[in-house]
């Protein structure tokens, strides 16, 4: 099955569907990567804060794939937003990851009480620049956070990663992010599993022959979410890559649509300041 790839706002291409690494322990990395490129994944999405890219860095370099057939994102991690502390960090995952230069590369939180995330953008804005990073963005930004960078900044964010599932559509966020021409990646995008007891979901997935999570994972792929499930159970890794063989009717989307209640299963980027 082939992946649709998107593509950002400075023209290079993302892969739709990604393998999410967040959780899974170090030394469960290069296993959990070197499946998820044997299953047909060309997207790996980690973070400094996993504390998995060294693991994420040896499955590539193991896997035979050559480097531009597979694209990584990795995120700041919180302690590091100081412009100059933001660029050794940078640095800092390319060595661990053993690349010349990361595919994406965001800002994690905007901790708006820690630092001035304004001045973390600004120092990404050198990396890419510098050559780096071939993408920049952030993750968790509302609209007031995204508004300010337009104003104090030049680059607009490649990307906006967000949590979004049925029961947190972030449908006005997203079409703020369309309006503005950054894509948005869906993170824990089947609710840390609380959709497989959705009876609206599992209605649907019975009727498709497909499980819970791979219907959930085809409405995301069809309203244009770019998603990254995580598993490190092999039978699981392909299930979630089954998913461009089947498609969602206009009724079965909206059914799932209709899930929506703004509810948060992570933190609350207004008032998460946590620094690890």
């Amino acid at each position: 099955m082939t992946v649709p790839n998107i593509t950002l706002n400075n023209g290079i291409t993302i892969p739709q569907l990604g393998f999410g690494v967040f959780q899974v322990p170090p030394e469960d990395t290069r296993a959990a990567t070197l499946t998820a490129f044997e299953v047909g994944y060309r997207h790996i999405d980690t973070a400094e804060m996993y504390g998995n890219e060294k693991g994420v860095g040896e499955a590539l370099r193991e896997s035979g794939l050559a480097r531009d057939e597979v694209f990584i994102t990795s995120k700041l991690n919180n302690g590091f937003h100081d412009f100059d502390d933001a660029l050794k960090a940078l640095d800092r995952t390319n060595a661990d990851l053993g690349v010349d230069q990361v595919d994406l590369f965001l800002i994690h939180w905007p901790l708006p009480e820690v630092g001035d995330y304004v001045q973390t953008w600004k120092a990404l804005e050198k990396a890419y620049a510098d050559g780096k990073a071939r993408a920049i963005g952030v993750s968790n930004f509302q609209q007031a956070h995204l508004r300010r960078l337009f104003d104090e900044t030049d680059v607009v964010p490649a990307v906006n990663q967000i949590e979004v599932h049925p029961y947190l559509s972030q449908n006005p966020l997203r079409a703020f992010n369309f309006e503005h021409g950054i894509a948005t990646e869906a993170w824990s995008p089947i609710a840390q599993g609380k959709v497989v007891d959705d009876p609206v979901i599992t209605k649907i997935a019975e009727a498709k022959g497909r499980s819970a999570a791979q219907v959930t994972l085809r409405w995301h792929i069809q309203r244009g979410d770019i998603v990254f499930p995580k598993s490190v159970t092999r039978a699981r890794v392909e299930e979630n890559f089954a998913l461009f063989d089947f498609e969602l009717s206009d009724d079965e989307v909206s059914a799932i649509e209709g899930l929506n209640a703004d509810e948060r299963i992570g933190p609350d980027p207004d008032t998460f300041n946590y620094i690890p």
